[in-house]
Formats: structure tokens, C-alpha cells, sequence
């Protein structure tokens, strides 16, 4: 299946391409930075095409889990703070919570 690996790649992408504005501005870095984080946040959202939903919504708020748990692994891999037990519960929520969302039986 296709949809946690594409959620796994949009999330580094879009976190990617908000640091890129992060970096800009509250970091002052180049401006130039801004031109591959564009490029990340277009493909961020065309990642996101690559998931089988019916609706879009469902799929932006199934990825929405997914996201959480990435920004949790970018603060420590990234940023060098060590997530502490409320990241990690916080994280398993939200996970939990996506699966439940985008695998979740529905009605006719």
C-alpha cells in the first residue's frame, strides 16, 4: 500500500519546504532559501495526490497524524531536542487516530 509511504515523504516535504521559510525568517537566512522550499511545498502537495481516498479531506486529515509524528522525528533529528514522553504519546495519538480515519469502515 502506497499511503504511509507517501504520507511519510509529503510530511518531509512540507516540513522541509516550512523550514526553508523558517530559516528565512526567523533564522535570517538568505532569501534563496525560500526557492527549494517552494519546490518542497509543490511537491508536498502533489505527494499527497499519490493516496486512494474518495475524498480529500478524509486524506489530508488521515495524513494530519502522520505529520505530527514527523515534526516529533524532525525536532529530534533536525533540531536536536529529544521528544519526551508527552511527544511520544501525543505522536501515538494522532497515528492511531489517522488509521482510524482513513481505514475505518464505511457505510454505504
Amino acid at each position: 500500500m502506497l499511503t504511509y509511504p507517501a504520507f511519510a515523504a509529503a510530511a518531509l516535504a512540507e516540513i522541509a519546504g516550512c523550514f526553508a521559510f523558517w530559516a528565512w525568517l526567523r533564522l535570517d537566512r538568505s532569501p534563496w532559501w525560500l526557492v527549494p522550499g517552494m519546490a518542497s511545498l509543490a511537491l508536498f502537495a502533489s505527494l499527497l495526490t499519490l493516496v486512494e481516498s474518495g475524498a480529500a479531506g478524509r486524506t489530508y486529515a488521515a495524513y494530519g497524524g502522520i505529520y505530527v509524528v514527523a515534526a516529533i522525528l524532525w525536532l529530534w533529528g533536525f533540531e536536536g531536542h529529544r521528544p519526551d514522553r508527552w511527544d511520544i504519546a501525543g505522536g501515538l495519538v494522532c497515528v492511531l487516530g489517522s488509521a482510524l480515519i482513513l481505514f475505518g469502515p464505511r457505510g454505504a
